[in-house]
């Protein structure tokens, strides 16, 4: 399958774009549509790189508006784990499936995911069309361990989500150090290194998280990971929000990667600024994420970035801190490898929007600052992963469905 798109504006220079078995073969200003190609004349609309969410709970789309206004663990132990144990692979499957059109609408082309049935959202993924790295949430430790062996639990969550593919990578996804024990966290990194796979887990997301850990291990989180070996260049940290200035050095010598996601941390109040300006001097490998939509409770990265960017100029006191182009790298994935980002040029996978460049957001000043001090999701025309239009004038196809389904969903588990 071949598409081609003309009249796009990239860099300020109107260009074409072919894409061939879903990677981009040519782009520039010559280059035009061949016989055969689904074309899409995008008539001036801006061509950019799709936007990669770092950590989510897709799923929990379902869970949108519930507990809002509670504390992390009251809302966690109250409103979410006794809702979380009734939860089926249909649920799942039908909440990550609108998280997904929530995300194509708003220029998500990427994702990386913790959740329950982790196999339910490898098959929403994949029927969606998106790209997305996929753990489920490993517990042995408090109210939310799960009946048998985490070693159990870890195996039978990837054989669900199977192996790595064309949309789909496998991960294997710890809680967090305080819902899994040390024999577990030392297991997952020898699993995590004789397989080759990414570890995805929430870090130092609080004060109290980390008073505790000093109290039990007599060191801080990230140093504790280190020691059980589970921090590397196939590491995702979540939050990091009571990152230590040592634990920052460490992070990028080990070269993890951490997901910052301010609007969730704002929401939950978790008591600081995640060390932005810290972590960037030290040069530790950074993404963008949402959180789940229970959590912040939106999946538009558009409307982060530009969180992202005041809160660390706030933090500052320094408007000229954090500029757009930055948070843009951010956002788009550029600041990690780990998390699969991108430029947009020959070779590389076709994922990729185009923008309504003569929006009143985008059509004045300068385009970039545009991006994320003044735009929303709603700026997005079309999205375009592996080479297939999965949005196009603003339309997902089926997401009338996709809604009314989950919406049934949510009936059934006393959430609507």
């Amino acid at each position: 399958m071949s598409l081609a798109v003309t009249g796009g504006r990239l860099d300020g220079e109107v260009v074409g774009l072919r894409v061939e078995g879903g990677r981009i073969v040519a782009l520039g200003p010559g280059v035009d549509s061949r016989p055969g190609d689904e074309v899409i004349d995008a008539d001036g609309m801006a061509l950019v790189p799709g936007l990669v969410n770092g950590h989510t709970h897709a799923a929990m789309t379902l869970f949108r508006g519930h507990g809002s206004d509670l504390p992390l663990m009251r809302w966690l132990a109250e409103v979410i784990w006794p809702v979380e144990a009734r939860l089926d692979a249909d649920d799942v499957y039908w909440g990550a499936r609108l998280a997904c059109v929530e995300m194509i609408r708003t220029g998500t082309v990427r994702f990386w995911d913790m959740y329950w049935h982790a196999g339910a959202t490898a098959e929403a993924v994949e029927d969606a069309g998106l790209r997305a790295t996929i753990g489920a949430p490993l517990i042995d430790v408090g109210a939310a361990a799960g009946k048998g062996t985490l070693h159990e639990a870890a195996e039978r969550s990837l054989e669900q989500i199977g192996g790595a593919r064309e949309l789909i990578a496998p991960a294997l996804a710890p809680h967090a150090i305080y819902t899994v024990s040390e024999p577990s966290l030392r297991w997952l990194a020898d699993t995590a290194e004789e397989r080759k796979l990414p570890v995805h887990i929430h870090l130092s997301e609080t004060e109290d998280e980390v008073a505790r850990c000093i109290e039990a291990h007599g060191v801080r989180p990230a140093e504790y990971l280190d020691g059980l070996g589970l921090l590397g260049p196939r590491t995702l940290l979540a939050h990091g929000v009571w990152l230590g200035e040592e634990e920052i050095e460490l992070i990028a010598e080990r070269r993890a990667t951490v997901v910052t996601n301010p609007v969730a941390n704002l929401k939950l109040a978790v008591g600081r600024a995640f060390p932005y300006l810290a972590t960037r001097e030290a040069g530790v490998h950074l993404g963008l994420g949402t959180d789940g939509p229970g959590s912040n409770d939106s999946l538009d990265l558009f409307s982060d970035m530009k969180t992202f960017a005041l809160l660390h100029k706030h933090e500052a006191g320094d408007p000229a801190a954090v500029s757009a182009a930055e948070t843009w790298e951010i956002a788009t994935g550029r600041r990690s490898p780990l998390l699969g980002g991108g430029d947009l040029a020959p070779g590389r996978p076709a994922d990729f929007l185009l923008l309504r460049a003569d929006s009143p957001q985008l059509g004045l000043g300068d385009f970039t600052a545009g991006l994320v001090y003044a735009a929303s999701g709603a700026v997005v025309d079309t999205t375009v992963v592996n080479g297939r239009v999965l949005m196009r004038g603003g339309a997902v196809e089926g997401e009338d469905e996709v809604l009314s389904r989950a919406l049934e969903r949510a009936r059934r588990l006393g959430l609507a």
